[in-house]
């Protein structure tokens, strides 16, 4: 496991190092949401009865952030190391690819989880959050940080420039995330918008995250999860393929 370790270390090392950049922002950018949307909509919006719009807002944002933050920790590493041309280090070295990818995936999960910490811890400052489900809470928060983990590996695999990764980010993560019931409950919508964003997986992590602090969600937890495990299932398993052949990274 010394190889295992030695490389998840170092990962935490990197976003560690420019914490501002990799923490800090992130946090404050949710902050920015929170005030602006909370400001505006705090009273003119009740989704769940006894829930204020800012407490029903806040586990939106935490797992939003906790999403985009561990995307970008495993994409951003691997760019820079394909350019940098250091990858060929981590390649020649007795790593397997489980290895390799386990350390990739735990360092993006770590991210996510400190980021979303960080939103939490912030906004308890701003509204009460009950925690009705902590396990739920907790399963969710793993659970979708790991599969967007993959993606962001993945996503680093592939791209060989900074606008690549950049397109991905724009273009596919962050419509999926603020179109996800961040911001609103899907039973706003009209009817077919709601089929449609059940579509999205990350309207489930999302609600099912949300179920752990209210017990109220928009779909039944367990039918949440069992959108979010197979999409883990199925992301893992073609990371580890890309990993095993090499795709994009033996030149």
């Amino acid at each position: 496991m010394t190889g295992f370790l030695t490389l998840f270390h170092k990962e935490i090392l990197r976003f560690r190092k420019v914490m501002l950049q990799t923490v800090g922002a992130p946090i404050l950018t949710a902050l920015l949401y929170l005030l602006i949307f909370s400001h505006v909509l705090e009273a003119h919006v009740q989704v769940y009865p006894g829930v204020s719009y800012t407490a029903f807002l806040m586990p939106g944002l935490i797992m939003m952030s906790v999403l985009q933050n561990a995307f970008a920790n495993g994409s951003s590493s691997l760019i820079q190391s394909k350019i940098s041309g250091n990858i060929v280090f981590f390649l020649l070295a007795p790593l397997s690819y489980l290895e390799f990818f386990l350390a990739y995936l735990f360092a993006a999960m770590v991210r996510g989880l400190v980021v979303g910490l960080g939103v939490a811890v912030v906004g308890a400052f701003f509204t009460e959050l009950r925690i009705e489900h902590p396990l739920w809470i907790l399963a969710f928060a793993l659970a979708s940080s790991a599969v967007f983990g993959c993606v962001g590996i993945i996503a680093g695999i592939w791209a060989e420039k900074f606008d690549q990764l950049a397109g991905v980010q724009n273009f596919a993560i962050v419509p999926l995330t603020f179109l996800s019931g961040v911001f609103y409950s899907i039973h706003s919508l009209p009817a077919f918008w709601q089929a449609v964003s059940h579509y999205n997986p990350v309207f489930y992590m999302i609600d099912g995250f949300r179920y752990g602090f209210f017990g109220v969600s928009d779909v039944d937890p367990w039918h949440a999860l069992a959108v979010v495990l197979p999409c883990l299932a199925v992301l893992a398993g073609a990371t580890l393929h890309l990993l095993g052949a090499g795709y994009k990274l033996r030149h």
